[in-house]
């Protein structure tokens, strides 16, 4: 098996996500604030997500990177 990391395309984002902002993730059921956008290689499938975005529950709590960021509601 390679140990070279497969790339992919960079996601579609709505335009009003930035860090900071307020969101809601259908995917998942939670809501919670973007904490960073940017790269991220998925440890299990090796993928690598050009804008991942990283969101965190309101007031702490585990950190997840979103699926789908076109799926994203405003929070």
């Amino acid at each position: 098996m390679s140990t070279q990391s497969r790339n992919r395309q960079r996601q579609t984002m709505p335009g009003w996500v930035s860090e900071g902002t307020h969101m809601r993730d259908p995917l998942r059921g939670r809501t919670g604030i973007v904490q960073f956008i940017g790269e991220f290689e998925d440890p299990k499938t090796r993928v690598v997500m050009q804008n991942a975005v990283f969101v965190r529950p309101e007031g702490g709590g585990v950190e997840w990177v979103v699926e789908d960021p076109s799926s994203l509601e405003r929070g």
